[in-house]
């Protein structure tokens, strides 16, 4: 069968390639193009467009992007219709994917929608457009299958993939040799994927990182941004390791981190972290009038349904208020044993694992019917 995959970052470009890799398994005749990135290149994917290419964040940003915006979209109509495949997955990346699933739906093409967007927490009325537009629905949050099951679709959940991602990467056992790190505890920093999140908080992680001195700092970088990197730390020596965040989280005794997929890595991990995030004040603005009924933003908290994990979020993101929470999870030691007892009770709740595998079979299956 021919399949075309859409993500638009890079944690749908993680899980989209995992989701490849097993499809192969129950699908010999697989052909996939995709947008996404190199791990979907790896699986043996045609990729036409990188998400590096597409991740922009926030209402100012998409609006100052518009332009770009829209010519993806008219490309990837056409591109879809020329492949002319038998099911089209979207990954996430609610604001482009859902308008080409109303596309897809005049054209007859078969949509399966692959994590879904964060429709609990803002913008319900996308729930009607997946209603119309999506035959399959999969999704990776626990709560999730209640909360569409009250709005009467039906959904699938396997578990998480994140479990799978991380029970299947090779970490580098000569980590620290071969980034010539010392041997003093690991403090990792998790910037965010996107050039706004670097700008906005790696600059704070750095003034936060000072204060602390028998440990060593090491910044986890993408080799996309590493003028980014090499600029804001122009007056700091801190060792940056690229595309190895797993093999860093793996050494780390405690972590800053911006708020995303990376604060659900780190819990699995058992690393104690402080999550971070500050976007552009105009677009966080309009977000808090958006959300509703939700009170965390880490898929850590939400996924426990309580605070697990500090969050420091836009004004509060600032020099003294990390390094007081930061301090906290290095050296107060009950601080720590809480955090770590309740990563344990979160892994629970994600399964048992193969949650790729499982999605991919009944995928298969569902398509072969």
């Amino acid at each position: 069968m021919k399949y075309y995959i859409i993500t638009g970052e890079a944690s749908g470009d993680l899980h989209a390639s995992n989701l490849v890799s097993r499809l192969q398994l129950y699908d010999f005749e697989a052909c996939i193009r995709a947008w996404g990135g190199e791990l979907l290149e790896k699986k043996g994917a045609e990729v036409v467009k990188n998400y590096k290419d597409l991740a922009f964040m926030g209402f100012v940003e998409v609006a100052r992007n518009l332009k770009t915006i829209l010519a993806n979209i008219r490309f990837c109509k056409q591109d879809i219709l020329s492949y002319q495949p038998d099911i089209v997955i979207l990954v996430d990346y609610p604001g482009f994917n859902l308008r080409i699933a109303k596309f897809l739906s005049k054209h007859n093409i078969r949509v399966f929608y692959y994590i879904s967007p964060q429709v609990w927490a803002w913008h319900s009325s996308r729930i009607k457009q997946i209603k119309a537009y999506v035959n399959e629905m999969f999704v990776i949050l626990p709560f999730e299958k209640e909360f569409y099951a009250k709005h009467e679709i039906n959904v699938h959940y396997f578990g998480h993939p994140l479990l799978d991602a991380i029970q299947h990467q090779k970490i580098d056992v000569n980590f620290l040799s071969l980034h010539t790190l010392s041997s003093l505890p690991i403090i990792a920093i998790l910037p965010g994927s996107r050039t706004q999140e670097i700008k906005n908080m790696l600059p704070v992680m750095l003034k936060a990182a000072s204060t602390i001195s028998e440990y060593q700092f090491v910044i986890a970088g993408l080799e996309n941004h590493k003028q980014l990197y090499q600029d804001i730390c122009k007056d700091n020596k801190m060792p940056i390791v690229y595309n190895q965040t797993y093999s860093l989280l793996a050494n780390s005794y405690a972590a800053m981190v911006s708020s995303g997929t990376a604060t659900l890595e780190t819990a699995l991990f058992n690393v104690p972290q402080v999550v971070c995030y500050k976007g552009n004040y105009l677009s966080y603005l309009i977000a808090k009038k958006l959300i509703k009924n939700i009170k965390y933003i880490s898929l850590v908290n939400l996924i426990a349904d309580k605070e697990v994990v500090k969050e420091l979020i836009q004004n509060d993101m600032n020099e003294y208020q990390l390094t007081r929470e930061l301090h906290q999870i290095v050296f107060d030691n009950e601080c720590r044993k809480i955090m770590l007892t309740d990563y344990s009770l979160l892994q629970e709740k994600l399964g048992n694992g193969n949650a790729s595998d499982k999605i991919a079979r009944k995928m298969v299956d569902i398509l072969k019917k």
